[in-house]
């Protein structure tokens, strides 16, 4: 009896656990949470797949995003950098997408299919955004400066484009197959086209029908 009154009257002194120790499972949290947020995001919007597992085991585009993530947090840590350069170069030659670590990408970000992205070292990429194979978010500029595009929310970019330069591409805009774009691009708009043209979809046409007006418009 006495040891169970004993058992009874102890407590948890979380004070007294070391803070390097909570510190770890602070950040085993978050990264677990984060990494299922991707996967999610990703099921989300591929129906080529039939379960987690497969997207998990299956995605080089979804294990590039999760490489960076880690290169990322090398890249900001002093001494890191080099460390985070040869990650990034070993996802690279597995994944064929290539991200410098030193790219901002927001929450839920996807590549569909993956092979042939550049994503370069000062490119920003905001929440909710889907690019497609061979997309470029590339510079123009030789000098150590913002020279990547900033992405926003909810931005589609499809296969085979080019965003280049320091350029701000709004939220809520797509970017059709194989274009260029040089220049900001406000949001809700579509851009289309070698250099790229803006566009606003009428609200009222019907999708479907639109496709057929213009095919340009629907990625």
């Amino acid at each position: 009896m006495a040891l169970l009154r004993l058992t009874r009257n102890l407590s948890i002194d979380r004070a007294a656990t070391p803070p390097d120790a909570r510190g770890r499972s602070t950040l085993l949290r978050s990264i677990r949470s984060r990494m299922r947020e991707d996967l999610d995001a990703a099921i989300e919007r591929d129906p080529a797949v039939d379960s987690r597992l497969e997207m998990a085991l299956a995605s080089p585009g979804l294990h590039a995003i999760w490489v960076h993530r880690l290169s990322h947090r090398l890249w900001v840590k002093p001494g890191g950098r080099l460390a985070a350069r040869l990650l990034s170069q070993v996802s690279r030659s597995v994944t064929g997408v290539e991200i410098h670590p030193g790219a901002t990408l927001g929450r839920r970000f996807f590549i569909d299919h993956g092979m042939g992205v550049v994503i370069g070292e000062t490119a920003e990429v905001g929440d909710d955004v889907m690019i497609y194979h061979g997309v470029t978010l590339g510079g123009r500029s030789m000098l150590r400066v913002k020279r990547h595009p900033t992405i926003g929310n909810n931005v589609t970019i499809g296969a085979g484009a080019r965003v280049l330069g320091p350029v701000f591409i709004g939220d809520g805009v797509q970017i059709g197959a194989n274009s260029v774009v040089v220049k900001d691009i406000p949001a809700g708009a579509v851009a289309t086209g070698v250099p790229a043209t803006i566009r606003f979809p009428d609200k009222d046409q019907d999708p479907y029908e639109a496709m057929f007006a213009d095919p340009a418009l629907w990625i």
